[in-house]
């Protein structure tokens, strides 16, 4: 059988964090980097697909969260964050209660959303307060790789 002139297009897997990322996370107090258990699903950039634009998607599945996994940081593009909630019942209702901070402000988001972070607005730290059910966060950004500015806590 041939090989698909397309098929590299498809991304069924995730890549490993970036270095400051990791090396952050290794750093914290394990109740932290244990509080809340998620699944790294699927990783999207140039590096896994020339030409793509960055994106990456987890499954939060449970916990809560008393230190945040990330600090306040600013990308030099825009980015979308999306939480989306998995009751059949009630597609609108995120199954938890997440905080996330925009520039010093902080927001308690209920419901499923999407989250548009205009390139320079400082956002996080975000915590998972409660999940209830399933949780799918991704995160879409309009540049080829994910870099970041770290920023002082709020």
């Amino acid at each position: 059988m041939a090989e698909l002139k397309h098929a590299k297009n498809i991304i069924t897997d995730t890549k490993p964090l970036p270095k400051e990322i990791w090396e952050k996370m290794q750093a914290l107090p394990k109740e932290a980097a244990t509080a809340v258990k998620a699944t790294r699903l699927l990783w999207l950039d140039d590096d896994v697909a020339k030409g793509a634009f960055y994106m990456e998607g987890l499954w939060f599945w449970e916990g809560s969260q008393k230190i945040s996994m990330e600090e306040p940081h600013v990308h030099d593009f825009d980015e979308i964050i999306g939480f989306i909630g998995t009751n059949r019942e009630d597609p609108h209702d995120l199954g938890g209660e997440v905080e996330l901070w925009l520039d010093d402000e902080k927001h308690i988001l209920k419901k499923s959303c999407l989250v548009f972070i205009p390139r320079g607005l400082k956002h996080c730290p975000l915590f998972f307060r409660r999940i209830d059910s399933p949780i799918f966060w991704f995160t879409i950004g309009n540049s080829s790789m994910y870099s970041r500015e770290s920023k002082e806590t709020p």
